[in-house]
């Protein structure tokens, strides 16, 4: 499975943007995914996961509320919707695909077998 995040870029702290994952080589309909970010200087860390169906999420304290991943399997495509970006918001976002039991989310990245390369999203204050 070969993912491809987009959609980030530079935005003023209140605004909005969506990071789309696109899947190819393979359907990700019966994999959960998730949305981990690595800002400068620390390390990747958890931000939104959900089951295969899309009927369980999960999401990091700091983003509830403002954030929301979903999927369209019939794309092939997971998105995380972002609103009310915050400075603190500013990293690289990664997509991965978890092969393991799918009808639930993971929070671990070690739970993931495939990665995106990453797209930056920069909240300017």
């Amino acid at each position: 499975v070969q993912l491809q995040a987009s959609g980030g870029g530079l935005v003023q702290a209140g605004g909005s943007l969506r990071l789309s994952c696109a899947a190819s080589g393979r359907t990700i309909s019966a994999y959960a995914m998730g949305w981990f970010r690595q800002a400068p200087g620390k390390e990747r860390a958890f931000v939104a996961a959900l089951s295969s169906s899309g009927s369980r999420t999960a999401y990091t304290d700091s983003v509830k509320g403002r954030f929301t991943i979903s999927r369209d399997n019939t794309k092939n495509t997971v998105y995380l919707e972002m609103n009310s970006l915050k400075p603190e918001d500013t990293a690289v976002y990664y997509c991965a695909a978890s092969t393991r039991y799918s009808g639930t989310y993971y929070v671990a990245d070690g739970s993931y077998a495939y990665w995106g390369q990453g797209t930056l999203v920069t909240v300017s204050s």
